[in-house]
């Protein structure tokens, strides 16, 4: 139970402070560079690294003052959302030390080099590769659906550094240097016209070997963490927009936040536009159809239920529980509702909801549905792999037998042979 005195004593320290520091006109750098050092930033941070070793319980008071005052947070993205967790569970005292304020305070920004081209949802069947060379290792290979590459100051790179282990046990996760000779980054077009995602060619390009993310070779370990906080990486990005909108701190805030989040702006056509459903039915004189209402209640259904399962999880982790299962299991909703309301969008609207143009349903965001939801089962680890994670680790079921988890990988044959 949090102590009321020492919760009163917190706010009152945190709303001090505010009021010696807080200036809606501040350069947005500067002012997220003071909340860093004050440790208000991430207050369950340990302290020195933008925190104040905080409970959770404590930490939300924090936060609850800062959005009273209304004061603009640290920065967002893929490195707030999924490297700086990593970074603090993994990485040395040294490396968290130098990657994390400049993350916290928006200077850097971060891609995921994870998905290969040639090994799909075996993520560790990765060849991607970097051989040491003093105090550096050269790296070669390829990425693919890497969101944010073209201008990321740093990547989450996993490759291999042992050919003569099983996969699992020969893979480093580095903080990859992305401003360097031997980057290429290409984007790709999707069906629906978009180019969210990019490929990423490395030829001899270097990281220092300080730059490792936790052990050599422990690289798997590491990622695991990183995926665990990606499962939930589209509800972070619910939460990216400022909630004020006076003052330079605010709109260079706003304007980093609509820059950061175009990308990502046919998401919730993705996850396949539940909330437009009952409009879209009235719209089209179908709501009042018996059968379609048991479609949209069904919809309406599987959208809170998993609401509350993601509460749920949320408040877990504020307890200070790790990420477990129930992300999967999450995943698995997302994904169930995504096929769920692009399938009630095509009832609803007919053969209509395949057209374009300012005179198709919902200006042509219900055929962007129909073309985006498929991403829902593939993007963050595909159905199938979820409800393998849910099978063996919450049921209890063996894993399924693997030819190659005793072999060292350069003895796993491929199409081509031996590596």
């Amino acid at each position: 139970m949090t102590d009321l005195t020492t919760e009163d004593a917190l706010r009152a320290e945190v709303r001090a402070w505010l009021d010696e520091n807080w200036d809606p006109d501040l350069p947005l750098l500067q002012w997220r560079t003071l909340l860093a050092e004050s440790g208000f930033a991430f207050p369950t941070w340990p302290v020195g690294l933008c925190g104040r070793g905080l409970s959770p319980e404590m930490g939300a008071v924090v936060s609850e003052v800062l959005n009273e005052v209304g004061v603009v947070g640290p920065a967002i993205g893929v490195g707030m959302s999924l490297a700086a967790p990593t970074i603090l569970e993994h990485g040395s005292e040294e490396l968290k030390r130098r990657l994390l304020p400049p993350m916290v305070i928006g200077e850097h920004t971060w891609c995921q080099l994870f998905s290969e081209p040639g090994n799909g949802s075996d993520l560790a069947g990765l060849t991607t590769h970097a051989v040491r060379d003093g105090d550096e290792w050269i790296v070669n290979g390829q990425k693919v659906w890497t969101t944010g590459a073209h201008h990321a100051t740093y990547g989450m790179l996993l490759a291999r550094t042992d050919w003569d282990v099983p996969k699992h046990q020969g893979i480093t996760f580095f903080a990859f240097p992305m401003n360097q000779p031997g980057i290429e980054v290409r984007p790709l077009r999707q069906m629906n016209e978009r180019s969210s995602f990019n490929e990423v060619f490395i030829t001899d390009a270097h990281v220092p070997h300080a730059n490792i993310v936790g052990e050599l070779n422990g690289g798997w370990k590491v990622a695991l963490t990183t995926l665990a906080h990606e499962r939930g990486l589209a509800a972070a990005l619910m939460g990216a927009i400022p909630k004020i909108t006076a003052g330079k701190t605010a709109m260079e805030a706003l304007e980093e936040a609509m820059s950061y989040l175009k990308t990502y702006e046919w998401y919730p056509q993705r996850a396949g536009r539940a909330d437009m459903a009952p409009g879209q039915a009235k719209a089209r004189g179908v709501n009042t159809d018996p059968i379609m209402r048991q479609h949209l209640a069904k919809l309406h259904t599987l959208e809170q239920t998993s609401k509350w399962n993601a509460q749920r999880a949320r408040d877990g982790r504020r307890l200070g529980r790790p990420p477990g299962p129930e992300g999967s299991l999450s995943k698995l909703a997302a994904s169930e509702i995504a096929r769920t309301a692009s399938d009630v969008h095509a009832k609803i609207a007919g053969a209509h909801a395949m057209l374009s143009g300012p005179s198709s349903p919902a200006n042509g965001i219900i055929a962007e549905v129909l073309v985006s939801t498929p991403a829902a089962s593939i993007a963050g680890g595909t159905d199938n792999i979820q409800k393998n994670i849910v099978a063996e680790r919450v049921l209890g079921l063996p894993k399924e037998p693997s030819d190659d988890a005793t072999l060292a990988f350069r003895e796993v044959r491929t199409n081509a042979g031996r590596r």
